[in-house]
């Protein structure tokens, strides 16, 4: 998962860049960077780090320009390395960046066409870098079939020939050297992107972003979503256009946005992601007081930050006194979106501690919005029995995670998963709890679905198993598998050439 934006203004963008990034920071805190265009000329200052840390004051003097695109990441395909930061660039046709969020699942047939039979050289592990390379060569076929200057008729031609190619996930924001700015969304709409617009006397400036709350934090207006399939550009004069570039599309939205990865203040696809947390946590309370009407529970106690929403109104809902009894470390990144299961493991008790007085002596439920290894689990029960609690229950508010994620969440091997081969009462066992209640699958669907009836389905691969770009069998999930243990491998190697970045 990572973060993306993009703003064409007639003003220098560097500051919004940067100010948008950090309300994006939450999706990826492994790497950032951002790209300026002046006069068809790029500045790019990309780094391994936390925007902050990435950009300085002297790479924002130099990051000149009144257009410009930025990345958060947080890798799941390819390597750690800082080579792979994104934004990408390659030098032909015009000169083209691009910023990307999700994973393309093609990305190896991808590569050896774009060798072998487009003479296309890439330089990373990243899949990223292959959908850059397609964009460009699609771009290119289009100015030698038509025999014209590029225009937006054009880039959305490239755009069609890109969805017939690719598979997978995908929303991106790209830069065309010296004409605008690009962005289009996979035809199932499974990674989200936003634009929104802030008007001034004399121009109107357009943003694109992963999250509507990057819009809201830089002064700019939600207008909406990205359709499935969709495209824009935007001219340097700010001249907007946008056309639908797939043939058959489908609204599938990541369900696990809404249970996780998006923030609660974001409005995704028309909707509040405060409010879908809201319905979670009553569909699970409904689900407690109907398969566990005898329930001891003293208190329900939040897994800071992203379950507070869904165990406040489960608690309203089943009466039950609430208690915010974990306390969290905001300056700990978030550990689902850290890389390594060691690194995870070590950083829970860095980032929460319990309030003693709230679990001495009480039967408590614990709510998490999910579990997906175990590893923040089983360490907090043990910290809440640490802490005096009588009894410790868990509530997740996702169903169990049993199926690997190819769609650009860090879920590739079915093996890690705690849920894994084992049944409800075993996790329990597993992370510690006397019990363990899971929201079902079609209680999560439902309430969500109801929020935005528009929407064809849910991309709930993690859950039920079924990939809806229809591509993915066990031999492919194998293989993925295999590439990215390949690539954690070679996670710390800096010897890829970087180029174009400001130091």
């Amino acid at each position: 998962m990572c973060g993306i934006l993009g703003i064409v203004s007639n003003r220098a963008v560097n500051q919004d860049l940067f100010d948008g990034l950090n309300l994006l920071q939450h999706r990826g805190q492994d790497a950032a960077g951002i790209v300026t265009m002046q006069n068809g000329q790029f500045f790019l200052r990309k780094d391994n780090g936390l925007v902050s840390d990435v950009i300085r004051t002297r790479h924002m003097r130099r990051l000149q320009g009144n257009i410009g695109i930025g990345h958060v990441r947080y890798p799941t395909a390819g390597s750690a390395s800082c080579a792979e930061a994104q934004p990408f660039y390659v030098n032909f046709p015009f000169g083209l960046t691009l910023a990307h969020n999700g994973n393309i699942t093609n990305a190896d047939l991808l590569k050896q066409e774009l060798i072998n039979q487009n003479s296309r050289h890439l330089n990373t592990l990243s899949d990223s870098e292959i959908l850059l390379n397609v964009f460009a060569d699609e771009l290119y076929k289009q100015t030698q079939v038509l025999k014209q200057a590029i225009s937006p008729m054009l880039i959305f031609a490239a755009i069609k020939g890109l969805h017939q190619r690719v598979k997978g996930a995908y929303a991106v924001v790209a830069l065309i050297a010296g004409h605008g700015l690009v962005a289009f969304r996979d035809p199932n709409a499974i990674r989200p992107i936003c634009f929104g617009t802030r008007k001034n006397a004399e121009h109107t400036d357009y943003m694109i972003a992963s999250e509507s709350i990057a819009l809201d934090g830089t002064g700019f207006e939600l207008a909406r979503d990205l359709a499935p399939g969709e495209g824009i550009f935007i001219s340097e004069e700010g001249e907007f256009y946008s056309a639908l570039c797939a043939d058959k599309t489908s609204y599938s939205p990541c369900m696990f946005e809404f249970v996780y990865f998006a923030r609660p203040d974001s409005v995704m696809d028309g909707i509040s992601i405060h409010k879908a947390r809201q319905v979670m946590g009553r569909a699970l309370a409904k689900n407690l007081e109907t398969n566990w009407k005898d329930h001891d529970i003293d208190v329900i106690i939040p897994i800071p930050d992203t379950s507070r929403t869904s165990a406040w109104v489960m608690a309203g809902a089943l009466n039950i006194e609430f208690s915010e009894g974990l306390v969290r470390n905001r300056y700990i990144a978030r550990t689902f979106i850290m890389p390594g299961q060691s690194t995870r493991k070590k950083s829970v008790r860095q980032k929460l501690n319990p309030i003693k007085e709230e679990f001495a002596g009480k039967n408590v439920l614990l709510v998490d919005d999910s579990i997906v290894r175990g590893t923040t689990s089983e360490e907090i029960v043990r910290m809440a029995r640490e802490a005096g609690a009588n009894k410790v229950y868990m509530a997740s508010a996702a169903p169990a995670v049993r199926f690997p994620n190819v769609y650009g969440i860090d879920m590739s091997n079915q093996a890690d998963f705690i849920a894994h081969e084992r049944t409800t009462e075993q996790v329990a066992i597993a992370i510690g709890s006397e019990r363990l209640i899971y929201q079902s699958l079609a209680d999560l669907t439902t309430c969500v679905h109801a929020l935005n009836p528009a929407f064809s389905g849910f991309d709930n691969s993690c859950f039920d198993g079924v990939y809806i770009t229809g591509d993915i069998d066990a031999d492919a999930i194998k293989r993925l598998a295999q590439t990215r243990a390949l690539h954690a491998d070679q996670k710390n190697d800096d010897s890829q050439l970087d180029l174009h970045n400001d130091q």
